[in-house]
Protein backbone atom coordinates (compact mmCIF):
# COMPACT_ATOMS: atom_id res chain seq x y z
CA UNK A 1 0.00 0.00 0.00
CA UNK A 2 1.12 3.26 -1.33
CA UNK A 3 0.95 6.19 1.67
CA UNK A 4 0.07 9.69 -0.76
CA UNK A 5 2.37 11.85 0.61
CA UNK A 6 1.66 15.86 1.57
CA UNK A 7 3.46 18.93 1.36
CA UNK A 8 2.65 19.78 5.03
CA UNK A 9 4.22 22.09 7.34
CA UNK A 10 6.07 20.62 9.82
CA UNK A 11 4.60 22.54 12.35
CA UNK A 12 0.86 23.54 12.71
CA UNK A 13 -0.67 25.59 15.17
CA UNK A 14 -2.78 23.96 17.69
CA UNK A 15 -5.97 26.17 19.06
CA UNK A 16 -8.18 24.51 21.83
CA UNK A 17 -11.61 26.03 21.70
CA UNK A 18 -14.85 25.07 24.44
CA UNK A 19 -17.29 25.01 22.36
CA UNK A 20 -16.78 27.47 19.67
CA UNK A 21 -14.38 26.24 17.26
CA UNK A 22 -16.56 26.27 14.03
CA UNK A 23 -17.52 29.72 14.81
CA UNK A 24 -14.09 30.82 15.43
CA UNK A 25 -12.88 29.29 12.16
CA UNK A 26 -15.27 31.24 9.90
CA UNK A 27 -14.52 34.15 12.06
CA UNK A 28 -10.98 33.65 11.71
CA UNK A 29 -11.32 33.37 7.86
CA UNK A 30 -13.87 36.27 7.21
CA UNK A 31 -11.41 38.85 8.74
CA UNK A 32 -7.76 37.80 6.90
CA UNK A 33 -8.06 37.68 2.85
CA UNK A 34 -5.77 34.71 1.93
CA UNK A 35 -7.59 31.82 3.68
CA UNK A 36 -10.10 28.91 3.82
CA UNK A 37 -11.30 26.42 5.33
CA UNK A 38 -9.97 23.03 4.41
CA UNK A 39 -11.30 20.44 6.32
CA UNK A 40 -14.16 19.79 9.18
CA UNK A 41 -14.74 16.64 10.97
CA UNK A 42 -17.76 16.63 13.71
CA UNK A 43 -18.56 14.05 16.57
CA UNK A 44 -20.18 11.53 15.67
CA UNK A 45 -22.59 9.54 18.06
CA UNK A 46 -19.94 8.42 20.25
CA UNK A 47 -18.57 12.03 21.35
CA UNK A 48 -17.52 13.10 23.44
CA UNK A 49 -19.11 16.27 22.20
CA UNK A 50 -22.46 16.08 20.97
CA UNK A 51 -23.13 15.05 17.66
CA UNK A 52 -22.81 16.95 14.36
CA UNK A 53 -20.73 19.56 16.18
CA UNK A 54 -17.15 20.05 15.17
CA UNK A 55 -14.98 18.58 16.83
CA UNK A 56 -11.55 19.49 14.76
CA UNK A 57 -11.22 22.02 11.48
CA UNK A 58 -8.14 22.69 9.37
CA UNK A 59 -7.44 26.12 7.74
CA UNK A 60 -5.30 28.43 6.23
CA UNK A 61 -4.34 32.00 6.97
CA UNK A 62 -1.92 33.62 4.82
CA UNK A 63 -0.77 30.52 4.25
CA UNK A 64 -0.11 29.35 7.71
CA UNK A 65 -1.79 25.90 8.54
CA UNK A 66 -4.04 26.01 11.78
CA UNK A 67 -5.98 23.45 13.69
CA UNK A 68 -9.52 24.00 16.04
CA UNK A 69 -10.40 21.52 18.21
CA UNK A 70 -13.75 21.76 20.69
CA UNK A 71 -11.78 20.50 23.59
CA UNK A 72 -14.43 21.48 26.21
CA UNK A 73 -13.91 24.69 28.91
CA UNK A 74 -10.32 23.32 30.28
CA UNK A 75 -8.19 25.34 28.65
CA UNK A 76 -8.10 28.92 27.95
CA UNK A 77 -5.48 31.02 25.81
CA UNK A 78 -3.05 33.46 27.44
CA UNK A 79 -1.16 36.15 26.13
CA UNK A 80 1.96 33.89 26.86
CA UNK A 81 1.35 32.83 23.10
CA UNK A 82 0.30 35.18 20.10
CA UNK A 83 0.41 35.45 16.39
CA UNK A 84 2.40 38.49 15.03
CA UNK A 85 1.09 40.01 11.72
CA UNK A 86 3.54 41.66 9.50
CA UNK A 87 1.11 44.50 7.55
CA UNK A 88 2.48 46.37 4.71
CA UNK A 89 -0.04 49.84 5.12
CA UNK A 90 -1.68 51.64 7.99
CA UNK A 91 -4.95 50.68 5.77
CA UNK A 92 -4.15 47.04 6.64
CA UNK A 93 -3.75 47.30 10.41
CA UNK A 94 -6.72 49.89 10.52
CA UNK A 95 -8.70 47.00 8.99
CA UNK A 96 -7.53 44.00 10.90
CA UNK A 97 -7.51 45.60 14.23
CA UNK A 98 -10.43 46.80 14.06
CA UNK A 99 -11.95 43.17 12.84
CA UNK A 100 -10.23 41.35 15.80
CA UNK A 101 -11.20 43.65 18.69
CA UNK A 102 -15.03 43.80 17.30
CA UNK A 103 -17.83 41.90 19.40
CA UNK A 104 -15.89 41.26 22.52
CA UNK A 105 -11.98 41.56 21.55
CA UNK A 106 -9.65 43.84 23.77
CA UNK A 107 -7.10 46.61 23.20
CA UNK A 108 -3.73 45.80 24.54
CA UNK A 109 -0.79 48.10 23.83
CA UNK A 110 2.48 48.58 21.68
CA UNK A 111 0.34 46.46 18.72
CA UNK A 112 -1.46 43.53 20.98
CA UNK A 113 -5.08 42.96 21.45
CA UNK A 114 -6.73 39.94 22.33
CA UNK A 115 -9.76 38.47 20.26
CA UNK A 116 -12.83 37.55 20.98
CA UNK A 117 -11.79 33.93 22.11
CA UNK A 118 -9.06 35.12 24.11
CA UNK A 119 -6.26 34.65 21.25
CA UNK A 120 -3.88 37.10 21.35
CA UNK A 121 -2.74 38.81 18.06
CA UNK A 122 0.04 41.53 17.30
CA UNK A 123 -0.57 43.51 14.50
CA UNK A 124 2.65 45.42 13.60
CA UNK A 125 3.72 47.56 10.81
CA UNK A 126 6.15 45.57 8.84
CA UNK A 127 8.72 48.70 8.80
CA UNK A 128 8.78 48.71 12.42
CA UNK A 129 11.06 45.25 12.56
CA UNK A 130 13.53 47.88 9.91
CA UNK A 131 13.27 50.59 12.32
CA UNK A 132 14.95 49.04 14.95
CA UNK A 133 17.32 47.22 13.51
CA UNK A 134 19.13 51.42 12.66
CA UNK A 135 22.30 50.83 14.16
CA UNK A 136 21.02 54.60 15.20
CA UNK A 137 20.14 54.12 18.93
CA UNK A 138 18.95 57.30 19.20
CA UNK A 139 16.54 56.51 16.50
CA UNK A 140 15.48 53.17 18.07
CA UNK A 141 15.07 54.78 21.19
CA UNK A 142 12.54 57.68 19.71
CA UNK A 143 10.56 54.48 18.01
CA UNK A 144 10.38 52.48 21.01
CA UNK A 145 9.44 55.48 22.68
CA UNK A 146 6.55 56.05 20.22
CA UNK A 147 5.19 52.60 20.55
CA UNK A 148 4.85 52.63 23.80
CA UNK A 149 2.39 55.01 23.93
CA UNK A 150 0.20 53.42 21.49
CA UNK A 151 -2.39 50.40 21.69
CA UNK A 152 -3.07 50.41 17.78
CA UNK A 153 0.75 51.37 15.49
CA UNK A 154 0.66 53.94 13.70
CA UNK A 155 3.15 54.03 11.02
CA UNK A 156 3.04 57.80 10.60
CA UNK A 157 4.23 58.38 14.33
CA UNK A 158 6.57 55.51 14.07
CA UNK A 159 8.09 57.71 11.34
CA UNK A 160 8.03 60.43 12.66
CA UNK A 161 9.81 59.49 15.75
CA UNK A 162 12.28 57.91 13.82
CA UNK A 163 13.22 60.54 11.73
CA UNK A 164 13.48 62.74 15.05
CA UNK A 165 10.19 65.12 14.53
CA UNK A 166 8.64 64.26 17.79
CA UNK A 167 11.12 65.28 21.01
CA UNK A 168 12.14 62.03 23.17
CA UNK A 169 10.88 61.92 26.26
Amino acid sequence: MQIEQHNRQKITPFLWFDNQAEEAVNFYTSVFKNSKINAISRYADEGPGPKGTVMVATFHIEGQEFMALNGGPQFKFTPAVSFMVHCDTQEEIDELWEKLTSNGGQEVECGWLTDKYGLSWQIVPEIFGKMMQDKDAAKTKRVMQAMMQMKKMNIQKLEEAYAGKVAAS
